[in-house]
């Protein structure tokens, strides 16, 4: 009974949140640029895109779960290593000298 509920709910919700994970990983990886791939020393836009479509393929009509965990794995790798390295190379990283609570008209102290 108990894993009756969860074959039916839980396990859905997963697949859908890896599958949403793995589509806004494409789209990130889409939008970046060929040159900062190179850059910022990491594999080339086309194997980052293949392995990621597949991914988004793979989580959105074969359900395979084996495949899906590798996409996960994959997906993470991505967003953990890849796009960091990315923003910084393209300059989307934050800049030097500033601080997080910095305005943009100059630092926010809280109305001090």
């Amino acid at each position: 009974m108990l894993m009756d509920g969860f074959d039916r709910g839980v396990i859905p919700l997963l697949g859908l949140a890896m599958l949403v994970l793995a589509v806004v990983a494409f789209g990130f990886a889409l939008l970046a640029r060929d040159d900062a791939y190179r850059a910022a020393d990491k594999q080339s836009k086309t194997f980052w895109l293949v392995i990621l479509g597949i991914t988004v393929l793979v989580d959105a009509f074969l359900g395979l779960l084996f495949l899906q965990i590798a996409g996960l794995v994959a997906t993470i790798v991505f967003f953990v290593d890849v796009r960091p390295a990315l923003k910084q190379v393209s300059g989307g990283g934050r800049r030097s000298g500033g601080s997080s609570s910095d305005g943009p008209y100059g630092p926010y102290n809280g109305g001090r």
